[in-house]
């Protein structure tokens, strides 16, 4: 995959932006864990927030695709209409006289 692909793919955006704010937040975590001394309580949290986000957001089911697959269908319906109109056009029958001019009664 392409350095450019990556860069706009939304999952990995989201995943880079979910780690960038653990990585933040981890490094606040240094100071806090030594003044409260709460051991790895903090830090550990903030770790299985960042997995639990990143598997949110890689588990998620692509809209894009559920999009694309009702286009697909609404054109695959669409196409069976034409032939159908094609096939009624074509049994019809030939219509190249020209009727007859219609008597038009004036009151």
């Amino acid at each position: 995959m392409s350095q450019q692909s990556t860069e706009k793919n939304p999952k990995v955006r989201a995943t880079s932006t979910i780690w960038g704010c653990a990585i933040g937040m981890l490094g606040v975590c240094i100071p806090l864990v030594a003044i409260t001394e709460s051991g790895i309580i903090l830090p550990l949290l903030v770790m299985l927030g960042a997995g639990g986000g990143t598997a949110a957001v890689w588990f998620a089911p692509d809209k894009k695709r559920l999009e694309d697959t009702h286009l697909t269908q609404n054109v695959k319906e669409l196409e069976e209409r034409v032939m159908n109109l094609e096939t009624i056009y074509t049994s019809l029958p030939d219509t190249t006289k020209a009727f007859p001019p219609s008597e038009t009664k004036e009151y």
